[in-house]
Formats: structure tokens, sequence, C-alpha cells
């Protein structure tokens, strides 16, 4: 059987190519399909497959740059011929899920996000710009709504990284989705007591983070605050922080982990489809001061709203800097009801090795996929 493994780019390690880098090692014939490719920017597990790159990455040789050509992404994405596969599995937040696929050929999507610029961050991406440029990008993102809702279709069946996906993937395509959470390698972590008197980030600075609330907050009281991660906020976020705030750019793995073990908790501010790092952090038993949106709350236990469970972190539930001081506050009240122990078992629950079974069975336990051993015609 050949495979075909698509996803939206390839230039870092982050939570999508932590579930892409999976779905390599359990199809290693598998030939990989995205629109970017930057060598050595992705784990060997990934790199080790033959890698097709779409011509963005020829009329971008800058790869860096790459998201200037977003228009043409749609086009970019169907030019692929994947005439010859038995099976294609894309890993989409963007387009990859909008490949053509020969009839009859199982197509099955693990889904983070519907594209997240035409849909929940549409906004935001519009505000800041001046009015010409907002009508002309505007449009941009009426296409890529509509191209984005119309090729769900070529999608034989959707898996979900969330809940609070899986309710996107209804309100924007009208299809239901198998939820299969994204695995956390909790073996990169070790459970640790050592607290350096420190709140950390872990987080690419950009507008949806809202990094800015932490910094503001944590400078309000007077907290050490540790953020690691580079994008194109980091300039403007750290002209405006104090002595308190440490901006320590990109680190290696072993280095984020030495830094969760060390830490007193991680704050997350921003709404996330999933979140891998809050998890990351209980793997080290670390609580987690979350905005109580997104997928942080289905996997951060709830000091207000643990019902009879051990509490992993407290929730702010508006994202503004008083909500935030405000949960900051009812931790630091309120420390030792926070377990690391207990923080290490919830993290386990979603251990890379339960999504490898998890994924693995759904993908070759799909309806589409046994319809087309049954016959080699279009079955659904």
């Amino acid at each position: 059987m050949r495979v075909a493994l698509i996803c939206d780019w390839l230039t870092g390690m982050r939570g999508g190519e932590r579930c892409f880098e999976i779905a390599c090692q359990l199809w290693p014939d598998a030939d990989v399909f995205t629109l970017v490719y930057m060598p050595g920017s992705v784990s060997p597990a990934i790199e080790s497959h033959k890698i097709y790159t779409s011509f963005i990455q020829r009329i971008c040789p800058d790869v860096k740059h790459f998201r200037r050509c977003l228009p043409l992404f749609p086009f970019a994405i169907e030019r692929f011929d994947l005439h010859q596969y038995d099976l294609v599995i894309s890993f989409s937040h963007c387009v990859a899920k909008g490949v053509r696929v020969r009839q009859g050929t199982p197509h099955i999507c693990y889904c983070h996000t519907p594209m997240r610029y035409a849909w929940d961050m549409r906004q935001s991406y519009l505000e800041s710009l001046n009015m010409p440029k907002k009508w002309l990008t505007a449009a941009v993102l009426n296409y890529l709504k509509w191209w984005d809702r119309k090729t769900a279709s070529r999608v034989d069946k959707f898996i979900a990284n969330s809940n609070y996906i899986r309710s996107r993937i209804k309100t924007a395509y009208n299809r239901d989705a198998l939820v299969i959470y994204p695995p956390v390698d909790c073996s990169r972590f070790c459970l640790s007591n050592q607290d350096d008197g420190y709140y950390l980030i872990v987080s690419a600075p950009a507008p949806y983070k809202r990094i800015d609330l932490a910094i503001e907050a944590l400078s309000s009281l007077n907290k050490r605050l540790l953020i690691i991660g580079n994008g194109h906020e980091r300039l403007s976020l750290k002209r405006n922080a104090g002595g308190n705030i440490e901006f320590l750019g990109n680190v290696n793995d072993l280095e984020v982990a030495d830094y969760m073990q060390r830490c007193t908790a991680l704050i997350f501010p921003g709404e996330e489809d999933f979140g891998i790092v809050p998890l990351e952090a209980q793997a080290c038993g670390k609580p987690v001061i979350a905005f109580g949106r997104g997928g942080a709350a289905e996997t951060i236990v709830g000091f207000q709203n643990s019902d009879g469970k051990q509490p992993t972190g407290v929730f702010f539930e508006k994202q503004d800097v008083e909500s935030l001081i405000s949960a900051i506050q009812v931790f630091e009240s309120n420390k030792n009801a926070f377990d690391p122990s207990v923080c290490r078992n919830n993290a386990l629950r979603f251990d890379k090795s339960v999504f490898r079974n998890t994924f693995y069975h759904a993908v070759s336990h799909s309806k589409p996929l046994a319809c087309h051993f049954r016959s080699n015609r279009a079955c659904l």
C-alpha cells in the first residue's frame, strides 16, 4: 500500500509537527508532501522520508517569508499529483486537507483547526492594517474561507485534536469528527519539586498568544517571568517589558525541559486549539495558570472547578490583565493544593504512546479504508 502524508509546511518542531512525526514513524515508507520545507528544522523521523515541496518553495527561496504567498497556498496544495497512492493522510491547520486525491482513495484528515487565517483569527489579522490593505486582505480571506469550506468534501474522515476543534469543524464544514488528542512526549520530562521562583512561558510571540497580558500582570506583581520562543512580536513586547521579564529566544528541547522543571508554574494566556505546552509542564509536575477556553479546558483540572479531583492548574475566565492577576494570586495562596505527581499523572493520559495506538487504530479501522480494500471503486 502506497501512503502519502501531507502537512502544511515543515519549518520547525511544534505541536503539529510532533503529531506528524508519529505518522512518519507509523508509515516509514510513506512519501511526504508539504508547501515548503526547511532542511534541518524537523526531526530525523520526518527527514528520513522523501519530501516533495510545492512551487512556493521555488518562488520564495527564503523560506522564512513564505507566508507572503498565502493567496497561492490553495493552488499550490492542489498541484500535488497523488494519483498513485492508496491512502492519503493530511495534517491540516491551513490548506493540507485540500489536496486532490484519486476517486476511491481514502483521505483521512487530522485537523488541528479549520484554516485559522480565514475563520477565528480573521479579525486580528485585519485590525492592524490600513484601509487599502484591509480591503485587499479581506477579499483574500473571503476567498480562502470559501475554498476551505468547499474542499472539506475531499476528506472522507476528519479527526479533531480536541472537542473544541470538533465543534469548529462542525460549524465550518458541517462534518463530525473523531477526537484524538495530540501526543505529549512525557519521557522528555522528569517529575520535579524544584522551584527557582520564576514563572514561565514557552511560546512563539504572536498576537493571539496574548503574552502581553502575562508581561503586564507579572510586572504589576513584580514577579519574575521567563519567555522562551521567537516571533515577530518579540521586539515590541520587549520594549514594553520591565526588568523582571527575561526573553530567552529559542532554546533546544533539553533546555526547555530544564526551565520547566525549575519553574514555579507555567503561564498560558492564549486561546489555543489544543496546546501541548501545558501538558509538558504538567509532565514535569508543574501547575498551569491558563485562560479557561480552548484546548486548555480539556487538559487542565482547574482549582475552582475540579469536581472533587485534585487540581493541576488555575483558570482565568476573562482574557485581561486583572483576571490573570487574580488567578496568579489564587495560585500563590493555594500552592499546597497542587501535587506534582498528580500533575504528572494527568499528563500521562496524553502520552505519545496513547496517540500512536489510538491514531493507528482509527486510520486502519476507518470506514473509507475498509471500503477501499473491499472494492477498488469509491464507496462513500
